[in-house]
């Protein structure tokens, strides 16, 4: 299976207006409540969110593609020619993402997929 986009990120230099806007626009809702201040969008279909941006004046979208390992993952973009601008991190919400620059300075997210322990049902042995 391919790796899937499962995030965009708007970054802007106001961040609450670029989230006011959109939800009014689309009906997106925006929900704040999170360790980093960082404005949630949910859309209704693949969500994403609100980030300042680092340099006035350069907004841009990223694209956040979930994978397996996060490390793997920018050690293969850069000897392709990707350039890391955040190394492999872990969020306070239990996130690990990365961020990279393609060759073509475009920049986009990695996110790694969360692994979830299995469970024990009602009955099985544990």
């Amino acid at each position: 299976m391919a790796d899937p986009v499962v995030q965009f990120q708007l970054v802007v230099d106001d961040p609450g207006a670029a989230a006011a806007f959109h939800a009014r626009l689309f009906g997106w809702t925006v929900d704040d409540r999170n360790a980093l201040g960082y404005r949630q969008l949910k859309t209704g279909s693949i969500d994403g969110g609100v980030w300042p941006s680092q340099a006035p004046g350069q907004a841009l979208v990223q694209l956040f593609v979930e994978v397996e390992d996060v490390a793997a993952h920018l050690a293969r973009a850069q000897a392709l020619g990707a350039k890391v601008m955040v190394p492999r991190t872990a969020l306070p919400d239990g996130d690990v993402m990365g961020l990279l620059v393609d060759p073509w300075g475009l920049v986009f997210g990695l996110k790694e997929r969360r692994r979830v322990a299995p469970t024990v049902l009602d009955g099985d042995p544990a």
